[in-house]
């Protein structure tokens, strides 16, 4: 005899916290990078209580790591839920982690009231979605979705040096009870439960956001070449100092890009000068721009404005430029119906709920090209992610994962298309 699921809210805190173990640093994060020792126990540990469970357990050739609960018409595509494992190398114990675990408590809570869903429900933990070890991130959604290949990143080495192809090799095998099968299969929804890692939830006091799109990102390296000369004894009319170029640069469009547009963000993360001595011009400065718009005409717009001054600001101070593109992803929106079944969700469980877009991108941005996606965010403590000090309260992680489960209800129990 079914009854009502329901999530279990001591299992999956414990849950989280179980998981937070493994790559635990000393300040509360988790240093869980892709494909490292500690990404694989998190993985085996998910596979084990899969299995224990009595569901399937299998993986794909980029070790995205797939858990399924049968449903009664087996040929029917399966609704896909889940985040990712990995996490940055000082990140928080919620980032990805939080969206996996409610999508097997999901199942769990399906299994325990004796649910027999339409269609088969797949909680996915995909690979390699925060790009700290190995660039680009979402290499695991990127491949599910078509957008590239393991052969395209074979050859990547990490930020410490292993070879993207031998650790993805040692990773599948690290997990022989997990079969391997070619990459992608159709899929009927994606939902993916995440940490919002902004402040907007926190400070509204609404429990959860109906993520409707996806900013789009280009990832740009710059970088201004000079003349390496002696910091003492060079003129400044004799000087082609790419630092000073830099800096200019930077002050330009930081001054210009944001205050022009709201929705805008542009963020200089990495710079570097080459020799790096502190009494010699630098012959070169490279530092890298993130620039993000939910509108892919304005992003467009905000690449050719970045281009264009460093361009004119080389030239002011004799400097060369090469400007390359390292990411370009385009803006992503989500199916109406998918944001409409999350509000239906929150509705029916008297949770306050508003529409955003994400401001960062996801693997969600990726599934959204092969089929109805959708994300439900939660809020975390002052909008801090990427950080030891990421936090999200117990009955936010309940309530996210309340509403992940009524919408699994919606699409997977009664069958209904999207």
């Amino acid at each position: 005899m079914s009854k009502q699921p329901e999530v279990d809210a001591d299992r999956l805190l414990a849950s989280v916290a179980d998981f937070a173990t493994i790559g635990a640093t000393p300040a509360g994060g988790v240093n869980r990078q892709a494909l490292s020792l500690e990404d694989r126990a998190a993985r085996r540990l998910l596979a084990e209580r899969a299995l224990a469970r009595g569901f399937t357990v299998f993986q794909d050739d980029i070790a995205n790591l797939f858990i399924r609960r049968e449903g009664r018409a087996t040929a029917l595509p399966p609704l896909l839920i889940g985040s990712h494992l990995d996490s940055q190398p000082t990140g928080g114990r919620f980032d990805g982690a939080l969206g996996t675990l409610s999508a097997f408590e999901v199942l769990e809570a399906l299994a325990d009231a004796g649910i027999e869903t339409e269609r088969a429900v797949e909680v996915v933990a995909f690979t390699n979605e925060e790009g700290s070890r190995y660039s680009p991130g979402c290499m695991g959604s990127m491949a599910f979705a078509g957008v590239g290949t393991t052969s395209d990143w074979a050859s990547t080495l990490a930020t410490d040096g292993a070879q993207l192809a031998d650790e993805l090799a040692t990773t599948l095998a690290a997990l022989p009870e997990a079969v391997v099968r070619p990459i992608g299969h159709a899929i009927s929804a994606f939902v993916e439960l995440h940490i919002e890692q902004g402040p907007i939830l926190e400070q509204e006091d609404v429990p959860i956001g109906v993520v409707t799109a996806v900013q789009g990102t280009k990832w740009l390296e710059v970088v201004f070449s000079g003349v390496a000369a002696h910091a003492g004894t060079t003129p400044l009319e004799f000087r082609k100092d790419p630092m000073s170029a830099a800096a200019a640069a930077i002050a330009s469009l930081q001054s210009s890009v944001m205050p022009a547009d709201p929705e805008a963000r542009l963020t200089v993360g990495r710079i570097a000068a080459e020799p790096g001595s502190i009494n010699v011009i630098p012959r070169s400065v490279t530092f890298t721009v993130d620039i993000r718009h939910p509108d892919a005409a304005t992003l467009a717009a905000i690449d050719q404005q970045v281009r264009e001054e460093c361009t004119a600001v080389g030239a002011r101070w004799n400097c060369d430029v090469t400007i390359s593109q390292r990411v370009d992803m385009t803006p992503g929106r989500f199916s109406p119906s998918m944001t409409e079944t999350i509000e239906e969700a929150c509705n029916a469980l008297g949770l306050k709920s508003r529409q955003m877009v994400s401001g960062a991108f996801h693997d969600a941005l990726f599934v959204s090209r092969l089929a109805p996606t959708a994300m439900i965010f939660v809020p975390c403590r002052n909008g801090i992610s990427h950080n030891e000090a990421e936090f999200v309260t117990d009955t936010h992680m309940i309530s996210g994962a309340r509403v992940l489960l009524k919408v699994v209800e919606s699409l997977a129990i009664i069958g209904q298309t999207v």
